[in-house]
């Protein structure tokens, strides 16, 4: 886990990445490569693309994410606004009271001289508009559902209460992450994708990345409860997150990596902190606890049936002359009875040195099912665990008889 970057605060986390069956991924950064841009603005409502222009860029400019930065950029290159460009620090107009994103409200905004400018998801605007008097138009919500389709994220912006547009927010599905979702599969975890999207932009992106299921519009209590649920079901969990509101989350989470660029309340809920602050790296810590439990049951199975075979050699040769029935087992024909347990204590002290290697660089990790692991460890270390003794102690034996040291 060091040499990845991860710090781990118990063994038993470790442990448990390996028995994990459920994984739940946040969509943005992990499953997507996270840097949505604004490609295109639809007004709505008789609204032109100039005034809802003027307006989103208002709400975004005191948005430091790189979908707030995108819409100034928007606006500024497509409608020729004057804006902040992204990265600058220019202060926002005097008298403006900038509205922050929240898990709960899923949105944000500006309020100054009496005008209240919201962005944010279209059920959350759509309802702020319901609540507020005004009639949601009719061609918002089709505006909205054909962007979802497409696999992109719609952003509803409202002024005072009424919908002026929608904000089409793009983003990509990281190279090369279905084929990881489908080893998973193969090994018996089943994906879950994390998202504040609405279920259409959800169920397209999750259709793309090849996840087995997705939670849409998710708020704090949401993850909690969906976690809450697999486990009753006697499956364990693993989650990665980095804000405040996911500690509930990842305290629940049975293997629950924190960022280390989130926040503090997420960095103590969980039980291993990337230092890296890399999303994916969630996959990464389950492959190394399933690597740990490989090799604990190769070690496992290997030492059962070498002791196994270590028997076939003492018992006889010890037992022999006060148990003479005894020598039917004796197929190994060891020299003396001391030879035997000498030749067993040194094949039992040579056989260890000759394991470490094995335990400290692990079994390599397949991304196999259960059953398939079982059979290979047993054809492997457990038939070899059966042949290395009679072959080793038969040597061994050889070799004290032959230097008369017996």
């Amino acid at each position: 886990m060091i040499q990845r970057n991860v710090i781990a605060m118990s063994g038993r986390a470790v442990e448990a990445a390996g028995d994990v069956d459920v994984l739940l991924l946040d969509k943005t950064g992990t499953i997507t490569l996270g840097n949505r841009q604004a490609v295109e603005l639809i007004p709505v409502g008789g609204v032109s693309a100039q005034e809802l222009a003027e307006v989103a860029q208002l709400a975004s400019l005191a948005d430091e994410t790189p979908e707030g930065r995108s819409i100034v950029v928007l606006a500024k290159e497509k409608y020729g606004l004057r804006g902040r460009t992204m990265g600058s620090s220019e202060e926002a107009p005097e008298g403006m009271h900038f509205v922050p994103f929240t898990a709960q409200t899923r949105m944000s905004g500006v309020d100054f001289d009496g005008t209240a400018i919201r962005k944010g998801a279209p059920d959350s605007i759509m309802a702020l508009v319901e609540s507020s008097g005004h009639t949601v138009p009719s061609d918002l919500k089709a505006s909205v559902d054909k962007i979802a389709r497409a696999g992109g994220t719609p952003l509803v912006v409202a002024r005072n209460g009424e919908a002026l547009g929608v904000i089409n927010l793009k983003d990509i599905v990281k190279g090369g992450i279905k084929e990881r979702f489908a080893q998973l599969r193969k090994m018996g975890i089943k994906t879950v994708m994390i998202t504040g999207d609405n279920p259409l932009t959800a169920a397209a992106i999750a259709a793309e990345a090849g996840v087995d299921d997705f939670l849409a519009q998710a708020t704090p209590e949401a993850k909690l409860k969906l976690i809450r649920e697999y486990q009753s079901g006697g499956r364990l969990v693993a989650m990665t997150g980095d804000g405040t509101n996911d500690a509930p989350a990842l305290a629940q989470a049975d293997v629950a990596v924190a960022m280390n660029t989130g926040t503090q309340p997420a960095r103590e809920a969980a039980n291993m902190v990337d230092l890296d602050s890399n999303p994916t790296k969630l996959i990464e810590v389950v492959e190394i606890g399933k690597q740990l439990l490989m090799t604990r049951g190769a070690l496992t199975t290997f030492s059962i049936a070498n002791d196994v075979s270590k028997y076939f050699a003492i018992i006889p040769a010890a037992f022999a002359s006060t148990y003479p029935i005894l020598n039917a087992l004796n197929i190994m024909r060891l020299t003396t009875p001391q030879s035997a347990i000498m030749s067993a204590v040194i094949f039992n002290a040579l056989i260890i040195v000759a394991l470490i290697p094995l335990a400290l660089r692990g079994v390599p990790y397949r991304a196999v099912g259960a059953a398939r692991l079982l059979r290979d460890n047993i054809l492997i270390y457990g038939v070899g665990g059966v042949i290395a003794p009679f072959i080793g102690i038969k040597l061994i034996d050889m070799l004290l008889a032959a230097l008369h040291l017996v």
